[in-house]
């Protein structure tokens, strides 16, 4: 210290001090965070009213797509997967909790005809049989199920994700109903009386020797305990079989999407961050996951912001929070999440990402209802979100909506299907211009 002058000496706790906020700014696409304190504004709760769509209203795409309805009159037609084959299996659940009903009618999305004390908890299959864009078969592939979402097909099985519970059955490419008779259980999955976050989706590693689950927390930040929280809030891992069951990402407070960057082998995923502290905290996330990621939550958010609304608990553990990659906006209620691995769209979107926003309901103006686009460059976020399917949102004074995405794929002929589960219609996009 001998060399310090006095002067320089005095300034040393300022430089501490930058240092240290320095620390705790985070990065997304090289610029500072500039996310508000907490509180800034006052949570609200602004429920949409839906509307429908009616006569031949739909979605809005940008210039040279083409937007049809696919098929409609499902029941909450939630995610969507589409066999080795091509025919596309559709979802069909609801959610309900008593906590929703405290809320009102219209939690995510539920309109006052819209009950959410049902589900359908069936999974519907969709056949293009003569190739005109249009499915002309429609079966029941399988029902009696638990709040069905996440599906897959690994080599002779079919699996399915209940909110409690991940099956499967035997399968072979071609056939339009699941024997119930001989579904297995392959793992039990954490749901129980405080299931805030029902949804569990589920995916395959390329070489198909590992399934990744994705589950939500509980409830908002950990409120009842996080001892109530086991093996939530994570991406977990298993075999196929069900054996060697691990987490193999936690700290994500609601993961939904998943899907692979093109050309890698790096799992990415869509992730609704906490609520009640104001309109523009904590934003939903795209990001990278690689084994023993931690995200934060309920400790932290979008890096090593403090929530102090959760008792610290596990310090050594949020010193390693990964901030996530892409910022999709708070309360957007990101959900579908697929990159783009064809050649029919624009050169702009290929290795991009779409990911669906079901749309807020805790903030003072709506936010999300909307599909985005991620631009990826060599398996990496090379700008902005932008929208990419919009006119959901009717009137934004009176927050009236047509419709709310969840779930997106991408066709083997290369357009996007995009599930719109309050209107109970299944979206087409494709694209007629040449590149």
């Amino acid at each position: 210290m001998s060399d310090i002058t006095p002067k320089a000496r005095q300034r040393l706790p300022r430089l501490t001090l930058l240092l240290l906020a320095a620390m705790y700014q985070t990065t997304v696409f090289g610029q500072h965070d500039s996310l508000p304190p907490p509180h800034a504004t006052k949570s609200s709760l602004n429920f949409s009213n839906v509307l429908g769509w009616e006569g031949s209203r739909t979605p809005k795409a940008p210039e040279g797509f083409k937007v049809l309805p696919y098929a409609t009159g499902f029941d909450n037609p939630r995610w969507m997967y589409i066999t080795p084959n091509g025919d596309v299996l559709v979802a069909e659940s609801n959610t309900y909790h008593p906590w929703w009903e405290k809320l009102g009618a219209h939690f995510i999305g539920a309109s006052k005809s819209n009950s959410m004390r049902s589900s359908a908890d069936r999974i519907t299959l969709l056949r293009d049989t003569n190739q005109d864009g249009t499915p002309d078969t429609r079966e029941t592939f399988l029902d009696e199920l638990n709040q069905p979402f996440g599906m897959l097909v690994l080599g002779e099985w079919f699996y399915v994700a209940n909110t409690d519970a991940l099956l499967r059955y035997p399968y072979k490419p071609g056939q339009i109903h699941i024997d119930k008779s001989k579904g297995q259980m392959v793992v039990d999955l954490p749901a129980g009386k405080v299931n805030r976050h029902w949804t569990r989706n589920i995916i395959a590693n390329k070489e198909g020797t590992k399934i990744f689950i994705a589950v939500g927390s509980g409830s908002n930040i950990a409120e009842k305990g996080i001892d109530k929280e086991l093996l939530r809030a994570t991406i977990l891992e298993i075999n196929p079989d069900g054996s060697g069951l691990r987490v193999y990402a936690g700290g994500l407070r609601n993961p939904v999407g998943m899907d692979w960057a093109v050309g890698t082998n790096t799992l990415w995923t869509s992730v609704n961050e906490r609520d009640e502290l104001g309109d523009n905290l904590v934003p939903d996330y795209l990001t990278s996951v690689a084994e023993g990621d931690f995200y934060g939550w309920p400790y932290v958010y979008h890096g090593h912001h403090r929530d102090n609304r959760v008792k610290l608990l596990h310090p050594a553990q949020v010193k390693d929070t990964r901030v996530p990659d892409v910022d999709l906006g708070s309360h957007t209620a990101s959900l579908g999440l697929a990159f783009y691995n064809k050649d029919a769209f624009p050169s702009k979107y290929r290795e991009g990402a779409f990911v669906a926003q079901h749309g807020s309901w805790n903030r003072s103006q709506l936010a999300g209802y909307c599909v985005v686009f991620v631009p990826f460059k060599n398996g990496k976020p090379n700008g902005k979100p932008e929208e990419f399917l919009g006119g959901f949102i009717a009137d934004l004074d009176k927050e009236k909506v047509y419709g709310r995405p969840v779930g997106v794929v991408v066709t083997p002929s290369g357009g996007l299907l995009i599930t719109d589960d309050v209107s109970n219609t299944i979206w087409k996009v494709s694209y007629e211009k040449g590149n």
